[in-house]
């Protein structure tokens, strides 16, 4: 709906209708001006903001708790990006029924996601994912610790 119908023809608003009318991905303007985020960008950032989640670390692994309600394993996507980012996403959607109305909506839908950066000593070949109750667990085993450097021993010859 544009701003001129309730009289708010500010500058401002002009530029946030034109925000709003800009799909993802498109230059718009075409002077070469730098382009503000997409929606993409906006959309994950509310998203990583809006998702909670706690990161341990036990003596064999890290573990990552993310809590994603009313997901189920099917739902939710965990992947590692640029080899060192754990990326956990999921979304959840209204349930739509023919016969029902909504007096009042509190629970969170849309996007859930979090990126972790992965220390170095994580194993990237050994992670494993379990979602119980609506809690996403994903533990990332750690490299064992490289062996000490013994000292090399050059023998002293006598001339």
């Amino acid at each position: 709906m544009e701003g001129r119908v309730f009289g708010l023809e500010t500058p401002l608003m002009t530029a946030l209708q034109q925000l709003l009318d800009i799909p993802d991905g498109e230059a718009g303007n075409g002077g070469g001006e730098k382009q503000g985020p997409t929606r993409t960008y906006v959309r994950d950032a509310r998203a990583m903001a809006a998702t909670p989640a706690d990161v341990k670390e036990l003596p064999g692994a890290y573990a990552f708790v993310v809590d994603m309600p009313g997901l189920g394993s099917g739902d939710i996507k965990v992947q590692v990006e640029d080899e060192r980012v754990l990326v956990i996403s999921g979304e959840r959607r209204r349930e739509e029924k023919e016969d029902a109305k909504y007096l009042r909506m509190e629970r969170r839908m849309g996007k859930l996601m979090r990126k972790f950066v992965l220390p170095e000593n994580a194993d990237m070949e050994k992670i494993s994912a379990v979602c119980r109750d609506g809690v996403l667990t994903v533990s990332v085993e750690k490299l064992p610790p490289p062996e000490p450097k013994k000292p090399k021993t050059i023998q002293v010859q006598v001339a």
